[in-house]
């Protein structure tokens, strides 16, 4: 048996087969297409259904709301009483107080278990590379590195991680106020597209450009140095593609990162795998996010 279940809120974007294979929980989001109620993602609407809503109602912004502290008490109580161990890796608070709800339901459930064994972390990252760092908890877990040792080998990785990406426009960080008003308008006005790097819990410029394909450059150019800098070997990280709407753009864009590796040397038979950005962060990104997500992996000795 193993010694603790991993858990993830619903930002970690790891698709169905693999939460299923990997025996992972999963806190879900709610999102809101622009008025009505909330719905919750992949149970009332799943993204593909959400990323055609949004590329035919331009202009409409949705928004999103995390899970309550009765969604994780309840998951919470249920391991207690089981009398399991439990690691819960949820998006950076910078971004969501889907941490902070998770930790005053642990703080509840401490009250009628004292002895519950759960860490809650902020993983300081989200969507694709959440459920990078979600699947390092799952191999140290499936190669029995103990609970309390899985916990601190995920806090060595945590500051390794980054995402760095583009997107169709920079609308829907505006609205929602991940920068400020006036970037939006500049940008919507020039045609200018921004790169973005997420690093130590928070999105920064990493660059811009006029037009995809520039922008493309840019996101590629920008993780070849963060590799090239940290890293001396393919075996030290993991690596995956995340997009939104466009798969087959993924798909182009998967092939000019494996040959990017290759020219680093560090190339390999490993799979490169590309993960559907989930529509609790295409909230901000608009339809189009296309990027990479790097992790170093977690020790396993």
């Amino acid at each position: 048996m193993s010694e603790f279940t991993v858990i993830t809120d619903g930002s970690g974007d790891i698709p169905p087969e693999v939460i299923k294979a990997r025996g992972i929980r999963v806190i879900n989001f709610f999102v809101m297409l622009g008025g009505g109620d909330y719905l919750q993602q992949n149970v009332d609407i799943g993204d593909d259904e959400f990323y055609e809503w949004m590329v035919t109602h331009p202009g409409v912004y949705p928004s999103s709301s995390t899970p309550s502290t009765q969604d994780y008490l309840k998951v919470f109580t249920e391991l207690a009483k089981a009398g399991e161990k439990a690691i819960v890796l949820c998006i950076t608070e910078k971004f969501s107080n889907s941490y902070q709800t998770a930790r005053i339901a642990l703080d509840l459930l401490h009250e009628d278990y004292p002895d519950a064994e759960i860490t809650v972390i902020n993983s300081m990252v989200n969507t694709v590379l959440q459920g990078l760092m979600v699947l390092e908890a799952c191999n140290m877990r499936d190669a029995g590195v103990g609970y309390a040792e899985a916990v601190e080998r995920l806090y060595e990785i945590r500051p390794t991680g980054r995402i760095f990406f583009t997107i169709g426009g920079i609308d829907y960080l505006a609205h929602g106020g991940r920068i400020g008003k006036l970037a939006g308008k500049v940008s919507s006005v020039l045609g200018i597209r921004p790169v973005i790097t997420l690093k130590e819990g928070e999105i920064f410029l990493g660059g811009v450009g006029r037009g995809r394909a520039k922008t493309l450059e840019k996101t590629l150019k920008n993780a070849e140095e963060y590799i090239r800098e940290t890293f001396t070997s393919r075996e030290q990280f993991s690596i995956c593609i995340g997009y939104g709407y466009d798969y087959n753009e993924a798909v182009e864009f998967r092939t000019r990162v494996e040959g990017m590796l290759a020219d680093l040397g560090l190339g390999s038979g490993e799979e490169i795998h590309i993960t559907h950005i989930s529509s609790v962060i295409a909230v901000h990104t608009g339809p189009y996010p296309l990027g990479i997500g790097i992790i170093a992996r977690a020790r396993i000795d």
